[in-house]
C-alpha cells in the first residue's frame, strides 16, 4: 500500500513538472527570443552632434523674454534656437513693411512648425517602442504566472489525493496497527512535500532583449542608438542655473532603486539580469521590467507637453 501510495504521489509530480518544461505556444516562444517593436531605428552619432546644454548658450534677452525656460529647453533639444533667435529679431520691429522680410518671417514661422511636428513624430516613435517593450514583458509576465499558478494548483490537488488515500488506508484498509501508523507518516511526508512544494516553488523563464532601451538609461552612456539626439538631450539634462541638479535619467534611477525595482541585496544579479541581452526572469522580475519601461516611456512623453507649451507661447508672440 505504501509503494502505492508513493507510486501515485510521483506519478502526481511527474505530471507536473512535465507539463511545464517545455514553451508549446508558439506566439510566446516569439516573445521570448525576439523584439518586433522595433523595425528601423538605429541612431549613430557623436558626443559633439548633441545640442549644447542650454544653460551655456548665449541667448539674447529678446528671446529670453518671450520663452519659459521648459519652451527654450526643448527648442534647444530639437536644434530651433538659430531659427527663433532669427524669428524673434524680425518678428519685433514694429510695423513691419518690408516683403522680403514679411515673407522671411513667413518661412521661419514653416519652419519652426515643421521641426516641432517632425519631432513630435520622433517623440511617439521611441515612446511606443517603450510601451512596445512593455507590453511584451507583460505578456510573458502574464504567461509565466499563469504556468505558476497551474503548478499551484497541481500540488493542491496532489496534497489532497495523497492525504485522501492516506485516510482511506490508515481508517480502515490497513488493519496492521504497524503498518498503518507507517502509512500515515508516509502522507504526513507526502502531503509536507507538496506543501513545501508550493511555497518555495517559483517558475522561471528565459527572457531575450538584446536591443535594450533600460540599459543605455541606468549607464549612462554619452550617446545612444536606441534614443534619437533630442530625447538623449532632454533625458540628460541638468539646469544648475534653475536648481535642477538631476537629469529626469537620474530621477529614473532614483525610482527603480527606491521603489523596489532594483534591490540592493541583490543589485549585481539584477544589474546583469535588467541591463544585459537577457536571462532567466520570474514573472516578479519580469513585472519589475515592465514597469521600469512604463516609467521611461511617461518621461519621454514629457517632451510633449513643453513641445505644446512652446507651439502655445510662439503663437501669442
Amino acid at each position: 500500500m505504501r509503494a502505492t501510495l508513493l507510486n501515485i504521489g510521483m506519478g502526481i509530480l511527474t505530471l507536473l513538472f512535465y507539463s511545464c518544461a517545455t514553451v508549446k505556444n508558439a506566439e510566446i516562444k516569439n516573445l521570448l527570443q525576439h523584439s518586433n517593436c522595433n523595425q528601423r531605428n538605429v541612431y549613430d552619432y557623436k558626443e559633439a552632434d548633441l545640442p549644447i546644454p542650454l544653460h551655456l548658450q548665449k541667448l539674447s534677452d529678446n528671446l529670453k523674454n518671450k520663452l519659459s525656460h521648459n519652451s527654450l529647453n526643448i527648442a534647444n533639444a530639437i536644434g530651433l534656437i538659430p531659427t527663433l533667435e532669427r524669428y524673434c529679431n524680425i518678428e519685433v520691429k514694429k510695423g513691419l513693411t518690408d516683403p522680403t522680410q514679411r515673407i522671411e518671417l513667413l518661412e521661419l514661422r514653416q519652419d519652426i512648425d515643421h521641426k516641432i511636428n517632425l519631432s513630435s513624430l520622433e517623440i511617439s516613435a521611441i515612446s511606443s517602442e517603450m510601451d512596445c517593450e512593455e507590453e511584451r514583458t507583460s505578456q510573458v509576465a502574464n504567461y509565466l504566472s499563469g504556468i505558476a499558478d497551474e503548478r499551484e494548483s497541481k500540488l493542491t490537488i496532489g496534497a489532497i489525493v495523497v492525504g485522501a488515500v492516506g485516510a482511506i488506508l490508515t481508517g480502515g484498509v490497513i488493519k496492521n496497527e504497524t503498518a498503518a501508523n507507517a502509512t500515515g507518516i508516509s502522507t504526513g511526508i507526502a502531503e509536507a512535500t507538496f506543501g513545501f512544494l508550493m511555497f518555495f516553488d517559483k517558475a522561471s523563464i528565459e527572457f531575450h532583449h538584446k536591443r535594450n532601451a533600460l540599459k543605455d538609461i541606468w549607464f549612462g552612456t554619452k550617446t545612444s542608438e536606441i534614443f534619437p539626439p533630442a530625447v538623449w538631450y532632454y533625458l540628460n539634462y541638468a539646469n544648475p542655473d534653475y536648481n535642477i541638479t538631476s537629469s529626469f535619467r537620474e530621477q529614473i534611477l532614483e525610482k527603480w532603486t527606491h521603489l523596489g525595482q532594483i534591490d540592493n541585496d541583490s543589485r549585481e544579479k539584477l544589474v546583469k539580469l535588467y541591463f544585459a541581452e537577457g536571462g532567466r526572469y520570474s514573472s516578479e522580475q519580469l513585472n519589475n521590467r515592465a514597469d521600469m519601461y512604463d516609467q521611461l516611456e511617461s518621461n519621454i512623453n514629457l517632451m510633449k507637453q513643453d513641445l505644446k507649451a512652446l507651439a502655445l507661447e510662439l503663437d501669442k508672440m
